[in-house]
């Protein structure tokens, strides 16, 4: 081979190498960016969350004993205790096991609500905000109906009402969430109903479904993905009131709520074993609204005045 042919070959490889060198550089700055946008809070908050997620899908193949099968002559054993890090319940079951079962239907009792809000509420806060002003206040006046009740008694009346479960619970507290979400998605479509893009979207004949998935969706999409994000852990915490108070899982399923239910009655006696779920609830719920501020400050994400 010639000395010009292998020079240009050696110049091929050359750009060849710095390309892919540019590109793998460019991802990692977009990837170091994001994480120094997101923040240190928000960036553990996701890998706590990431972390429940992994308990909720391999918690039997995680938990060192059963569910619910205890001992009795293993009862209330502190936490310390050679094979029982958090010790064990009035029936002797391991608490750290009973918490790694629960990471599931927290988990659930935390997204689900919050998918059935923003299936109900996000089509009806963009026909509240794109329909004519007459459809849209009636709309918004039947909501703000729901929005007086105060959101705990609403939810333990729904609960009440269809019977106690973690299915229950959920349609339970996805009621509840739904207003928010309504006037949240009303709020943003509001501040661009006049805008220019819209008007054109209008005179070109485009459809009223097809100026909500073209138009509105991209735009009032950032600021629902950071509320949405943070119900999450508002949703986990009410979940596990209604279990405290027999209106979600009912025993001897393992579930964060019931958990505390179960082990109030040993505060005074063994008051650490009333922390680890205790501080479950805590950890999970504080993870997602600080997920959802980093996600805020990413995302650039200006709530519209009265949305919330």
């Amino acid at each position: 081979m010639s000395y010009a042919r292998l020079s240009i070959l050696g110049f091929g490889v050359h750009e060849m190498a710095v390309s892919i060198t540019s590109s793998v550089g460019i991802r990692a700055t977009r990837r170091r960016t994001f994480a120094a946008r997101l923040g240190v809070p928000a960036t553990v908050s996701a890998i706590v969350i990431l972390g429940i997620l992994i308990l909720a899908l391999f918690g039997p193949q995680i938990a060192p004993h059963p569910e619910t099968v205890g001992a009795l002559a293993n009862r209330l054993l502190p936490p310390g205790t050679p094979g029982y890090p958090l010790g064990t319940d009035g029936q002797g079951r391991d608490i750290l096991s009973r918490l790694i079962f629960g990471a599931r239907p927290a988990l659930y009792a935390g997204v689900g609500p919050v998918v059935i809000a923003a299936v109900v509420g996000i089509p009806l806060g963009i026909l509240a905000g794109l329909a004519p002003r007459r459809v849209g206040s009636v709309i918004m006046r039947f909501l703000d109906v729901i929005y007086a009740f105060p959101a705990v008694l609403l939810a333990i009346a729904v609960s009440a009402a269809l019977g106690p479960g973690l299915s229950n619970a959920v349609i339970a507290l996805g009621v509840v969430l739904t207003p928010s979400v309504v006037r949240l998605t009303e709020a943003e479509v509001a501040r661009m109903r006049n805008a220019e893009y819209m008007e054109a979207a209008r005179t070109s004949g485009a459809s009223p479904p097809r100026i909500a998935l073209r138009q509105v969706m991209p735009v009032i999409a950032p600021p629902l993905i950071v509320y949405l994000t943070a119900a999450v852990g508002l949703s986990l915490v009410y979940a596990a009131g209604l279990s405290f108070l027999g209106l979600g899982v009912a025993p001897p399923t393992a579930e964060w709520g019931v958990m505390v239910n179960e082990l109030q009655k040993y505060l005074f006696t063994v008051p650490s074993l009333l922390l680890a779920p205790a501080l479950a609830i805590l950890i999970a719920s504080v993870a997602f609204n600080v997920l959802g501020d980093g996600l805020q400050k990413v995302l650039n994400v200006k709530m519209a005045e009265g949305a919330l």
